[in-house]
């Protein structure tokens, strides 16, 4: 039976192994593991840089999302932006991001600091975009562009 909950300090190396096996199968990169790790910890040490929620099997940790607020001007409240999703291949197309999107949602109702839920998704990416439409999600609203510093 799969089990959602909070992350808590002890899942920072699960979810570590997860976030560099989704870099490397979505965008074949190879993220630096201290920087990695120093950065899945920074959430646990400071609540206002987001949480973690992960989804257990028989103990076991099988998938992981963050989530990390935005501030709306427009509405006087936060949206959650759902980053950082994995799940191990065995638990794919499974339910088990359902899950996690339900108890995040759950979240959201339970909370007047909240209004919503938003992410991006890899362009080509498709089969996660028809998981997000298939749960609900609108993706006609925003186009997502960015910059990002030489490191």
């Amino acid at each position: 039976m799969i089990q959602v909950r909070h992350g808590e300090m002890k899942d920072v190396y699960s979810i570590v192994d997860f976030q560099q096996k989704m870099a490397w199968e979505t965008e074949e990169m190879k993220l630096d593991f201290e920087v990695l790790l120093n950065g899945v910890k920074a959430v646990f040490d400071d609540a206002k840089k987001g949480q973690y929620i992960v989804a257990e099997s028989e103990g076991e940790i099988i998938a992981s999302m963050m989530l990390t607020p935005e501030w709306s001007d427009w509405r006087n409240t936060n949206f959650l932006w759902i980053q950082s999703v994995y799940v191990i291949d065995k638990f794919r197309r499974k339910g088990v991001f359902r899950k996690m999107y339900g108890f995040a949602k759950q979240i959201i109702e339970n909370s007047s600091g909240f209004s919503g839920l938003r992410l991006y998704v890899e362009m080509n990416n498709t089969t996660a975009q028809k998981v997000y439409v298939n749960i609900g999600m609108d993706g006609e609203h925003y186009k997502m562009f960015e910059w990002e510093k030489s490191l």
